[in-house]
């Protein structure tokens, strides 16, 4: 992470969503390792051969997130977690994209481990395997599916997750066992 504070990110992030559009090119060097560090934890659960880099990962959700009007940043890690929604959200573009040219559109539904994913040859399968059965949990429960974001897609810990959410760090970590827990049975019986 940056060397600077998180209440000056965070003033930063107000300042952008009130309009201040030279904050944009001031906040990208005090934001980006954290990003980059959110990419590469992203495309190390990706396959080898993946052909998305972190450096574009890391743009294209820089691009995505700048114009966000509709977001009123509370602080650091709200801006982190609505980070790893969109990166998330590209990677699952791209690996659909890859699985269906790869697989006529099949994707194949592989079970879970403990840490939600296992290792196989075709990490693009299990990632989409992954969404839909977050997205199954979403229509369920939102707060739940929320969690998995942000802790396993985002990299929040269990505080920063507490924080973003507005609610006590036994709830995330009540949450978070049950959300693993219905993943788990979820991916392993499709």
């Amino acid at each position: 992470m940056s060397e600077q504070q998180p209440d000056e990110i965070t003033q930063m992030l107000i300042e952008l969503t009130a309009g201040n559009q030279d904050v944009v090119n001031q906040i990208l060097p005090h934001i980006y390792d954290e990003l980059r560090r959110l990419a590469g934890s992203y495309l190390r659960r990706e396959r080898s051969d993946h052909t998305l880099q972190p450096t574009a990962l890391v743009h294209e959700a820089y691009m995505k997130l700048i114009d966000q009007r509709q977001v009123h940043w509370q602080n650091r890690a709200h801006f982190f977690g609505i980070a790893a929604q969109v990166m998330r959200r590209l990677l699952m573009d791209h690996a659909r994209k890859h699985t269906a040219d790869k697989r006529g559109g099949d994707a194949e539904k592989l079970p879970l481990e403990e840490e939600i994913l296992i290792v196989s040859h075709d990490k693009s399968a299990e990632l989409v395997a992954l969404d839909d059965a977050l997205q199954t949990l979403a229509e369920m429960d939102e707060q739940k599916a929320k969690i998995v974001e942000l802790r396993y897609f985002g990299g929040l810990s269990i505080e920063e997750t507490a924080e973003v959410m507005g609610v006590s760090v036994p709830t995330i970590n009540r949450q978070w066992r049950m959300a693993k827990a219905w993943l788990y049975s979820e991916i392993a019986n499709t």
